[in-house]
């Protein structure tokens, strides 16, 4: 719920103040310049056999990027800075996010949640096409840098006694690096997005070899 609360949040942000915002500045600038956030859910892929995954995995992306004309076309070149945000629920738990290798057990007791989250501080980079009509659409490439990683357990565990709120801080088998391909395509201010990445969230022999694809929706209010 609070991950939902903070997607309407920035939506609600973006929709009302980015449009407020372009009002006041030039075409120029608007051409030059686009902020926007993507929500989408996570497809999981690599899973071990024995993890049950949920079917919606919320995150969302926050971004601005600089646009570069091609010549006198209707094609850009556009270059940015961007915070990304995944989420993994599933019916597992890592043995030990301190160790150098993240081993996913499955949950044996009654539980509410069990979740990793990954945060990025993301360089994306795009050739966009807009044509005059509204329609545009962009193919892309992200490099991306690991901020955090977490992971949280809701639910009982023997050794405790009763329901615990557990959560811990750093999954240190996590890669610091994640790389990947971008696609848009839309009308005016909402297209529809997606992200294919092609590196594992895990060090190599640390962990599955899982990666995102996300699916979802982009807002950008100029």
């Amino acid at each position: 719920m609070r991950n939902l609360r903070t997607i309407f949040i920035i939506s609600f942000v973006l929709l009302f103040t980015g449009n407020s915002f372009s009002q006041i500045i030039s075409d120029e600038a608007k051409r030059k310049v686009t902020i926007g956030a993507d929500f989408f859910t996570d497809i999981w892929q690599g899973s071990p056999d024995h993890m049950d995954l949920r079917t919606i995995n919320q995150g969302f992306n926050i971004f601005g990027t600089y646009n570069l004309q091609l010549a006198e076309s209707n094609a850009f070149f556009s270059v940015g800075l961007g915070i990304d945000n995944h989420n993994m629920y599933s019916d597992t738990r890592i043995d030990n996010v301190r160790g150098d290798t993240a081993i996913f057990v499955p949950i044996t007791e009654n539980y509410k949640r069990s979740k990793i989250n990954l945060t990025y501080a993301s360089l994306p980079l795009e050739f966009n096409y807009k044509l005059p009509s509204g329609a545009k659409f962009g193919i892309g490439f992200k490099i991306r840098y690991l901020l955090s990683s977490k992971d949280k357990y809701v639910g009982n565990m023997e050794d405790e006694g009763g329901q615990i709120n557990l959560k811990r801080k750093t999954i240190y088998a996590a890669e610091e690096y994640a790389y990947g391909f971008t696609l848009r395509a839309g009308y005016k201010s909402f297209s529809l997005f997606g992200y294919y990445q092609i590196s594992n969230i895990f060090q190599t022999g640390a962990g599955p070899k899982m990666y995102p694809i996300s699916v979802g929706l982009t807002i950008t209010p100029f």
